[in-house]
């Protein structure tokens, strides 16, 4: 048998820096900045107004500032590198901040959906002039925040959340302003908790994706986009490979994932052995952008094995493994 073959690419590998590379801190801070002005001015309207929808929205803004101030957080920690003890870096930060971040969406949507029920059963009289301009403020800001962010969001999980802060703000203002629309014409004051109940569940959809995409990641799932069966086969159409086993594939964080597996492959020399370590390397980063690989390669068959394949079997006379 031939002795265990990394494939695990040097931790000093420039994968973080591509990692961050889609979006720096700057839109961050500014959408930040935004957000907590827009919030500001939301409160003030919303309780001059005496509108849900919009203390609702500002209610969203505020863990919108919040989750934008973990982001920058968690972008500047991920940039740490690696250590002995962390020999993966702080990439899973950005994963734990995106889970808080879900986590808060849902409790801010539970939040709405308790007030528009106490709204329900005494609708409010709404100012609904000063409800308005608040709100139309508040889109043209959260437009601006969504323009800072789209392309970071396509990179990274923790931007991503960060973008569906911003993106459910948005049809927030457009919610409040099409109920202050409605009131202003027909007087209906029910309609405020009813944009309310509609902004809490767009809130609770994106958050349960959310949660449910970082709980993934933490539990080490098989990325989306990864079938195992396809890869096992990608596997043995390098030349050299004859048998596949023990296969683990994962995602570190955002955009980058990593396998093991155990290669069962031709006796030869150790040489020609590398060879099959770069080529099955280069087919996984091809094929299915997994850039971290452990392969351990072996060449010979277990007869006591059902399957066929090496099993680590402790030889009795020293204690070694087969």
């Amino acid at each position: 048998m031939l002795p265990k073959t990394e494939g695990e690419l040097p931790m000093s590998h420039p994968h973080q820096a591509e990692h961050i590379a889609p979006v720096g801190s700057r839109p961050l801070i500014i959408t930040l900045a935004i957000v907590a002005g827009v919030m500001v001015a939301e409160i003030v309207g919303g309780l001059l107004s005496n509108s849900l929808a919009l203390l609702g929205d500002a209610g969203h803004m505020l863990v919108d500032a919040l989750a934008l101030g973990l982001s920058l957080f968690a972008f500047n920690i991920a940039k740490r590198p690696s250590t002995p003890t962390r020999t993966y870096g702080y990439h899973r930060v950005e994963i734990m901040a995106a889970l808080a971040n879900g986590s808060i969406l849902v409790l801010v949507s539970a939040f709405i959906f308790y007030e528009a029920y106490r709204r329900f059963l005494e609708p409010p009289e709404v100012k609904t002039p000063l409800m308005l301009l608040v709100a139309v403020i508040g889109f043209l800001a959260n437009l601006a925040g969504i323009i800072l962010l789209r392309k970071g969001s396509r990179g990274t999980l923790n931007v991503k959340a960060a973008f569906w802060h911003i993106l459910g703000d948005t049809i927030s203002s457009v919610g409040v302003i099409a109920g202050g629309v409605i009131i202003t014409f027909t007087g209906w004051g029910i309609v405020d908790p009813i944009i309310a109940t509609l902004i809490g569940f767009i809130i609770l959809w994106g958050a349960v994706r959310l949660v449910r995409d970082s709980v993934d990641i933490l539990m080490e799932s098989v990325p989306k986009h990864i079938q195992v069966e396809r890869v096992v086969d990608a596997l043995k159409s390098v030349a050299g490979v004859e048998d596949v086993h023990d296969i683990h594939v994962w995602t570190i964080t955002s955009g980058i994932h990593a396998l093991s597996a155990h290669l069962l492959i031709h006796d030869q020399m150790v040489s020609r052995s590398a060879e099959v370590v770069e080529a099955v390397n280069h087919n996984l980063a091809e094929r299915f952008n997994i850039t971290h690989t452990t392969l351990q390669l072996e060449c010979a068959k277990c007869e006591n094995c059902p399957s066929g394949i090496i099993c680590n079997i402790r030889r009795p006379e020293n204690g070694e493994w087969a």
